[in-house]
């Protein structure tokens, strides 16, 4: 029972902590983010509800999140946005085809009069 119990212990350390380590999957080659300051804050819920509602229907949208700001107590963090939004793709065509999308086009047209500000950022990862 003993020998039994010593291997058991030895099988679940390999298991656990004798692999290596390997790095996080990144979310999208392509990551399109988006910050909204909207005029009238009161209406993110509903922005939010837009863009779950139609974005994430877009065939080539990879990956998506869309969010308020988190208070995490750190003073570097930016709090000048309404309502974030991080949709993926991977690739630059599955890009402008999310851009030409009657659905994008559709957010597009109702939100942009209702924007105080907007801040769009485009980065690509090609780590694999």
């Amino acid at each position: 029972m003993h020998r039994f119990s010593l291997a058991l212990i030895l099988l679940c350390a390999v298991a656990g902590g004798g692999c290596q380590a390997t790095r996080p999957a990144r979310p999208s080659l392509i990551s399109h983010v988006v910050f909204f300051e909207l005029a009238d804050p009161r209406d993110s819920t509903e922005l939010i509800s837009d863009c779950d509602a139609l974005l994430t229907d877009i065939d080539s949208v990879e990956t998506y999140a869309c969010g308020r700001h988190i208070d995490t107590g750190r003073a570097t963090v930016l709090t000048d946005y309404d309502v974030g939004l991080i949709v993926g793709f991977a690739s630059k065509d599955a890009y402008a085809a999310y851009v030409e999308h009657p659905l994008h086009v559709r957010l597009v047209e109702k939100w942009k009069p209702r924007l105080e500000a907007l801040r769009v950022y485009d980065i690509y990862d090609p780590t694999q």
